[in-house]
């Protein structure tokens, strides 16, 4: 039977964006995930989107996916009526003959793909059968770079519809424990504050983004069409002077090297400025803004010179000086009069720049070469190679070059070209109003060099990345990644040598931070390592010709195919039953315009069945399936701390930063005695909203099941930028305030249990005095007035102003500005609930357990008894540690247990009711 092909070719990596535009009486995005996990700087983001046709007829829905354009897409699938496609990634030029033979049986049209700052955009459109549904998966991966002392996640939303079933999940964990962790972007201010939520416990985080359908409609980014912008989680982890932090997993490493606390080195620099006529207007405006600006921040005891060309070159001074006051105003005032006109010599003017450096060795300094222009090379030397060897041998490997290209006239192959093959890197500067802020921040990066001549050592190591750095920054990082010769740790034995200043320095800690999980199943640092070196090998082959070039193509190659990384040389093929839509998307090169392709059948059927969906492709969600009839889907990765942590939600955690309290039960033991607990963690497949669903359990202590003994359930009340949480016990099966609005008709109670499950058996939300909703572990009651109604089944309910959403083992509550999520755990094969306030309400005044802010306490005597200080009173505890029922998979925290009256601040008989 004949087939019709969907080709894909994507690359790009640090956010995503999935757009439809609709008529919203045609068509619904009933549901909109985005799930990011970030282990070891290493993202995994996961995309799921979720759309119904309600209309009588078929309807086309056209997607835009943006991807970051440092990412790899690594997997896609989409589900049409039951039926599962899944992307293969192909040989560009094997992909590309399908195509070909696709557009040979008479299908035509086209798409166009275009390319922004930081990512790049895809377009993909489906044709749905009426009432019928479609569901989309796309996962992403991305090593997070470290930039001016912080890593950054960027997440963009815009649906082009408010969402009832709208939620951003994102998970952090590292080993060397969380420095700090921050929110910002457009869609963090504002009316959208209170939708976000963020834990922070040493090695973990967690940020929920879970707005209301009315939120979508009225945030300052926002409209009829819903959400626009995007959340930025900003983070860091806590380094010293060590070799550093290494992980390793199954005859795999990766080691994070960023030193603090090292002596700056004074530098060496010279800036080589394009003042050709091309430069005219707004461009050479913002360089003499931005140049004057960087010239203030050099050191004293930097020293520096200044270049301008057009088709001469034009000297500040003709060698290097101390960057005094007296010289810093000088060389200010000629930057003030830069003046645009002439062609572009770019050869002699690197040239020059090259041999001012070379000129002025400086021992305990570093050198470094910086060019911004915004054209091709137009007089003198024009030959691009003749210039990249002149570059080559004028540098000669002293120092690094790094070219900035400003707007998209200039030729940013050939500046990058050039800026590797001399240990730099080349950025584009974009032609907008922040060009100035844009060039100021490049300089910052390399403002501060605290190692020069950086060797990576690996006794015992193999198929390494690359190992030899020209210079290590301030706020910046080192990665490598390789193998483990014959999986033997034993004999691993890292250390890197390096140039302080005028020293010589080793880092061979035998103490350093080495972590292996020893499990073959976690292929985690495995793909980290393929990630770093299929983009090095990508680089490499930009520098080399002939053979050379071939050789590394073709590793670069097989490795994007054997880890279905969607590259440069790679395409994703789908194919699917014929009538389908054909489409090719290659990856737009920086500047590129049209770059994808896509053909659609001149015909096609308009109605239901399988034949009746069109596909132009441009994009690819990802997941596994286990009942493709029901849309179950899956897609789990286990990073070394053997924590589910990528896909649906498996390993998202920690509840609102205000009221985010979480419990266990454990028999009641001595006054601040500790209960013995074990985790239990499993994975189940989900269908139309929840990708995942984790198991968790607490087991208590074998007095525990002892009926003279009395129950204790432990709550986990979560702190910000604060050592450890607290946690108190509650005894017996009591009923307990969760959440209520004094001003208004809406409150929520719930139930502890009295056997062993360790959380809620009913919890209940009352909106008025005679409606309520009632959830237990089974089923979701719904009370109006007399009538009653029952729901077991995974559905939207909507009763009154309440809208609630159940998934496998979620079930998720929206009452106007508030949103909670309801989780079921499981032990022993009971169930019990456990609620988390994932949207904080507007108002001040909400009271109960999930309304609780941090609290805020000082550490003020360890020994004999440690004692924290809350609110100028000093409390007893104990170090203990409680499960955290607020996350899928629940983690175990250290915590500081003590009274519940001396944990609320103030009496337990507050928060407990009569009746639910």
């Amino acid at each position: 039977m004949e087939r019709a092909v969907v080709q894909i070719t994507l690359l790009g990596l640090l956010l995503a964006l999935v757009t439809t535009l609709p008529n919203k009486d045609d068509w619904d995005i009933y549901s909109f995930h985005i799930n990011s996990t970030v282990s070891s700087r290493y993202a995994t983001t996961v995309i799921t989107s979720r759309v119904a046709n309600r209309m009588d007829a078929s309807k086309e829905i056209e997607f835009h996916v943006q991807i970051p354009k440092n990412a790899f897409i690594s997997k896609f699938r989409m589900f049409i009526d039951g039926q599962a496609y899944d992307g293969i990634v192909k040989e560009k030029e094997q992909a590309q003959q399908q195509y070909t033979e696709a557009v040979s049986r008479g299908e035509s049209a086209g798409i166009v793909s275009s390319v922004g700052r930081t990512m790049e955009e895809f377009k993909t459109s489906v044709t749905i059968a009426a009432h019928k549904k479609v569901t989309f998966e796309l996962t992403y991966e991305e090593l997070l770079k470290r930039k001016l002392g912080k890593y950054e996640l960027q997440i963009h939303a815009r649906p082009m519809q408010p969402v009832k079933d709208f939620k951003v999940d994102v998970y952090i964990h590292e080993r060397a424990s969380i420095n700090f962790l921050e929110v910002k972007g457009r869609l963090s201010t504002n009316a959208l504050a209170n939708a976000i939520t963020k834990t922070h416990a040493d090695k973990q985080a967690w940020v929920y983004f879970y707005p209301t359908e009315d939120q979508q409609k009225t945030c300052d980014s926002c409209g009829e069409q819903g959400l626009n912008g995007d959340l930025v989680i900003v983070y860091d982890v806590n380094r010293d002077n060590s070799l550093g932090d290494i992980k390793t997993s199954d005859g795999y490493f990766v080691h994070h090297f960023a030193p603090s606390s090292l002596p700056r080195i004074p530098k060496n620099v010279v800036f080589v400025i394009d003042q050709s006529g091309s430069m005219h207007g707004r461009k050479i405006q913002q360089t003499r803004i931005a140049l004057i600006h960087i010239l203030g921040d050099l050191a004293e005891d930097d020293f520096f010179g200044l270049i301008t060309f057009d088709s001469a070159v034009f000297h500040w001074k003709r060698e290097l000086v101390q960057a005094t006051q007296a010289n810093v105003d000088s060389a200010k005032r000629f930057a003030q009069g830069i003046m645009d006109r002439g062609a572009t010599d770019i050869n002699k003017a690197v040239l020059e720049g090259a041999y001012m450096l070379n000129a002025h060795p400086r021992e305990g300094s570093a050198s470094i070469l910086i060019l911004l222009t915004d054209g091709d090379p137009t007089t003198g030397v024009t030959n691009l190679e003749a210039i990249h060897s002149n570059v080559r041998q004028a540098i000669a490997g002293k120092f690094p070059l790094y070219c900035l290209g400003f707007g998209f006239d200039v030729n940013f192959e050939f500046l990058k070209k050039m800026s590797l093959q001399n240990s730099g890197v080349a950025r584009r500067i974009y032609e907008d109003s922040d060009a100035d802020l844009q060039l100021k921040g490049f300089y910052e990066e390399v403002a501060t060099p605290l190692l020069t001549d950086v060797t990576m050592i690996y006794i015992g190591g193999t198929n390494l990345t690359q190992t030899n750095f020209s210079q290590y920054y301030n706020g910046s990082e080192i990665v490598v990644a390789g193998q483990i010769t014959d999986n033997d740790i034993e004999t691993f034995n890292p250390q890197v040598v390096a140039i302080s200043g005028t020293k010589r320095v080793t880092f061979s800690d035998t103490n350093a931070t080495t972590e292996s999980t020893g499990t073959s199943s976690d292929s985690h640092i495995q793909r980290v390592w393929a990630y770093l070196t299929v983009k090095q090998l990508l680089e490499k082959e930009l520098q080399l010709s002939g053979q050379e070039k071939e050789q590394v193509k073709k590793e670069a190659l097989e490795l994007s195919l054997k880890y279905s990384f969607v590259t440069p040389l790679t395409s994703m093929v789908v194919t699917k039953p014929p009538g389908e839509d054909t489409a090719v998307l290659h990856k737009p090169k920086e500047g590129g315009g049209v770059s994808s392709y896509a053909h659609r059948p001149s015909s096609f059927p308009r109605g239901g069945g399988s034949s009746g969906y069109m596909h132009r492709l441009s994009s690819f969600p990802v997941g596994g399936a286990k009942k493709a009839r029901k849309q179950k889907t899956q897609s789990r990765i286990w990073d070394t701390a053997n924590y589910p942590v990528a896909g649906g939600g498996a390993g998202f955690g920690g509840g609102a930063g205000f009221g985010g309290v979480v419990f266990q039960r454990a028999a009641l033991p001595p006054r601040l005695a500790e209960p013995e607990f074990l985790l239990i963690a499993g994975a189940d497949l989900d269908a139309d909203y929840q990708d995942y669903n984790t198991v968790a359990a607490t087991m208590s202590s074998p007095a525990a099941t002892q009926a003279t003994v009395p129950l204790s359930h432990r709550f986990l009340l979560k702190t910000e930028n604060q050592s450890l949480p607290l946690c108190f016990d509650v005894t017996g099966n009591i009923r307990l305030k969760l959440l209520h609005y004094p001003n208004r008709e809406l409150s929520m109670n719930g139930e502890l249990d009295s056997v062993a499950n360790g959380g809620f058996t009913k919890i209940i939300i009352h909106f008025k005095s005679d409606q309520h909703v009632e959830v237990d572990t089974s089923e979701i009651t719904v009370r109006d007035g007399e009538a009653l109604t029952r729901h077991t089944g995974e559905e939207l309910i909507t009763a009154g102003s309440v809208t609630v959403i159940r998934r496998n083992k979620e079930v998720d509550v929206a009452a106007g500005d508030v949103r909670i999520i309801i989780l079921t755990h499981e032990k022993d094969g009971k169930e019990f609930l456990w609620p988390v306030l994932r949207q904080q309400p507007s108002a001040n005044n909400a009271e109960g357990i999930l309304a609780l802010k941090p609290p805020v306490y000082e550490e003020v005597q360890q020994t004999p008894l440690t004692k924290l200080k809350i609110k100028d009173q000093e409390v007893d505890v104990t170090r203990s540690s409680a499960a955290d029922y607020s996350v899928v998979s629940p983690p175990t925290l250290d915590c500081w247990l003590m009274s519940a009256d001396s944990a609320l601040q103030t009496r337990l008989d507050d928060f407990i009711v009569t009746q639910l």
